[in-house]
């Protein structure tokens, strides 16, 4: 019996399996995302239970380490305490918002091909990347005035 067969036998079945292993497959693709990208390793330090306060910007695109990509999906802003990033409600299984103080961020361009970038280096001991578009850097470094870390050349 093939699964094609089982499955125009038993339709109602069928309809109560599916959404469970999709949200299951759902939450096992964000999981494995925020292990290999650093996000569930930076949520142990820099996790942030209250609401930030400070500018904001949403559906903001990064990537992190082994090319764990945020396409469109980050909230990302700044306040005197430090760096906020969030994701969007959809992905945030695995990705509580993050506040990395600026003291533990070391920020450094790079020149791709294309587009120049900003890269943050979170956590000192940890050292995440998470690479921006310079455009998005500009606006957070206005926004973030003095308290902007000194950048690497």
């Amino acid at each position: 019996m093939n699964l094609q067969h089982w499955i125009d036998q038993h339709p109602s079945v069928f309809a109560v399996i599916f959404p469970i292993y999709f949200l299951l497959l759902w939450m096992l693709v964000g999981a494995i995302i925020s292990f290999v990208g650093g996000w569930f390793s930076l949520s142990k330090c820099y996790r942030i239970r209250v609401p930030f306060n400070g500018a904001k910007w949403g559906g903001q695109s990064g990537r992190m380490r082994w090319l764990a990509n945020y396409n469109n999906v980050l909230t990302m802003g700044v306040s005197q305490q430090g760096l906020y990033l969030a994701s969007m409600f959809l992905f945030r299984f695995m990705h509580p918002p993050l506040l990395v103080p600026w003291s533990e961020i070391k920020v450094r361009r790079n020149k791709g091909w294309v587009f120049e970038y900003v890269t943050f280096t979170m956590g000192h001991e940890l050292a995440i990347p998470l690479r921006i578009r310079e455009k998005l850097a500009a606006k957070l470094r206005q926004s973030a005035g003095d308290c902007w870390p000194v950048e690497e050349t």
